[in-house]
């Protein structure tokens, strides 16, 4: 299991140009099942999202595929954690 924190590094204008493509990005990876949820940083300095991947190496070859990334208006870490709680609406993810 991965978080990507994605960093934006541009004023929000640019960012909101880039903002469809990003979308479409992440649509196609939550229908393959890679991203299983998403959403901006409060304050709006970035955004997160919560991802299962074979690979930190393989999360990273996607996550740089990302137009925000490709454009240069954001930067993205990854986070490798083992989930070992979480809520009953969560609790497949325990173990993965």
């Amino acid at each position: 299991m991965f978080i990507v924190v994605l960093t934006y590094q541009a004023p929000i204008e640019e960012i909101d140009a880039h903002l469809k493509a990003h979308i479409e990005f992440l649509d196609d990876y939550y229908e393959k099942g890679v991203f299983l949820a998403s959403g901006r940083r409060v304050p709006r300095v970035g955004g997160v999202i919560l991802a299962e991947a074979e690979s930190a190496e393989a999360l990273r070859a996607i996550v740089d595929a990302d137009p925000f990334l490709t454009s240069g208006v954001a930067t993205a870490e990854i986070i490798e954690f083992a989930p070992t709680r979480a809520i009953p609406a969560l609790s497949a993810l325990v173990g993965r």
